[in-house]
């Protein structure tokens, strides 16, 4: 039997990756048996992983941040020490075999516990700018696990024994469930056809992700007239796009409610131009088979989902101010590739915006070689990878 513990920021950039290595685990295994538990700030996400077989506990989360807010004395002189303790102690009562921990808020003092047990350790960063949290886990991790090549360099020069970092740290990818990518995928204007969409027209995908929706659903509305309009003449296509817009579960009543609005003197035929859905479950696979082209965040997520449907994309990071540079480093790393465009907020303009939709669909050898490399960019086995380092790492310490 193998003991396998997970840690993380209770995201779901921290959630769904450790899901796809469950998901990888469970098959590499072979016969082992194995018991899958997860320390530290769960959030809404708790279900979700009891139901994929993982044993949930809380660690209290002591967050920094980025601006001054008497609540970072309390969480660093108060919260930090005690989930500490927590740690330590749930950690002494579990005894794992091995670690993996994708940092964010929660993580680190459940590292340090596991550190000082000497149970191995791998981190798994989904950045382009590492967290502070698997920076300062870096010096107790066996092997550390990145998504981008952009961040391995950085991270060396951060640390003295940069060799000896070297020699644990690898260029991986961001895991993406297989359930997601696996099996019978759709034709494009099969997927079309699913959401009720004529099979010969563009669709656009729009997942805004749950931190950042609601500037991303006000845009799409301030536009939704103008995206379903005849553009032939302009370089756009006739009777215009095809929009499926995912708004997160507490925005959709409001959206759905604007979009009633605006759309209330268009015919029935353009309103079916435009559909909106709460959350994409079971049929995320569907709606990345059928788009044409996908917006959505810098989040590492996103970014590899999309990559892994060699989906073009147009990418909207979140602001600074909200959540560090790290999307904004994402995307402009992403775009490097040639796989997609980046409009930052502030930029965020309707006449940009459909500029370059416009321009885009005008020219169907750029939307193909965005989709080239994307593919390219892709890294399939991620999740693999880290699995089978678990296994690894777990069978050697129980020796």
């Amino acid at each position: 039997m193998l003991r396998i513990l997970f840690t993380g920021g209770g995201t779901g950039g921290h959630i769904y990756p450790i899901l796809a290595v469950t998901e990888e685990l469970q098959i590499s295994s072979g016969q082992m048996d194995l018991e899958l538990y997860y320390f530290g700030a769960a959030g809404q996400y708790q279900k979700l992983l009891e139901t994929n077989g993982i044993q949930v506990a809380k660690i209290l989360s002591a967050k920094i941040r980025r601006y001054s807010d008497f609540r970072n004395f309390i969480d660093i002189l108060i919260l930090f020490p005690l989930s500490v303790v927590q740690a330590l102690w749930k950690v002494f009562w579990l005894m794992p075999d091995v670690l993996f921990s994708k940092g964010g808020p929660g993580s680190l003092p459940v590292a340090f516990a596991c550190h000082i047990y000497r149970v191995p350790i791998i981190i798994h960063d989904s950045d382009s700018i590492v967290g502070l949290a698997n920076r300062m886990a870096i010096p107790w991790a066996n092997k550390v696990a990145v998504s981008f090549d952009s961040a391995i360099e950085p991270l060396l020069q951060k640390f003295k024994n940069s060799e000896k970092l070297r020699g644990k740290i690898g260029l991986v990818g961001n895991p993406v469930r297989r359930s997601l990518v696996s099996g019978a995928i759709l034709q494009k204007q099969a997927g079309k056809r699913l959401f009720g969409f004529d099979s010969e027209k563009p669709m656009i995908l729009i997942v805004a992700g749950s931190q950042g929706a609601v500037k991303i659903n006000n845009f799409m509305l301030e536009i939704a007239e103008e995206l379903i309009k005849d553009f032939s003449a302009q370089g756009g296509p006739a009777s215009g796009w095809q929009i499926l817009h995912q708004t997160g579960v507490k925005n959709f009543n409001e959206v759905k409610n604007e979009l009633d609005i605006i759309m209330k003197n268009h015919s029935e035929e353009e309103k079916k131009c435009y559909k909106i859905v709460p959350y994409f479950e079971k049929n995320l696979k569907d709606a990345y088979a059928a788009a044409d082209l996908i917006v959505c965040r810098g989040s590492a997520g996103s970014i590899f989902e999309a990559a892994a449907f060699g989906k073009p994309a147009i990418l909207v990071p979140l602001s600074s101010e909200v959540a560090g540079e790290h999307q904004i480093a994402n995307a402009y790393e992403y775009a490097k590739t040639g796989a997609a465009i980046v409009i930052e907020e502030e930029n965020l303009k309707p006449n940009l915006f459909m500029a370059q939709l416009k321009s885009l669909f005008s020219d169907s050898e750029k939307l193909n070689s965005m989709s080239e490399a994307a593919k390219n960019f892709a890294k399939p086995e991620a999740a693999k990878i880290i699995a089978e380092e678990i296994l690894r790492l777990g069978a050697k310490s129980g020796e």
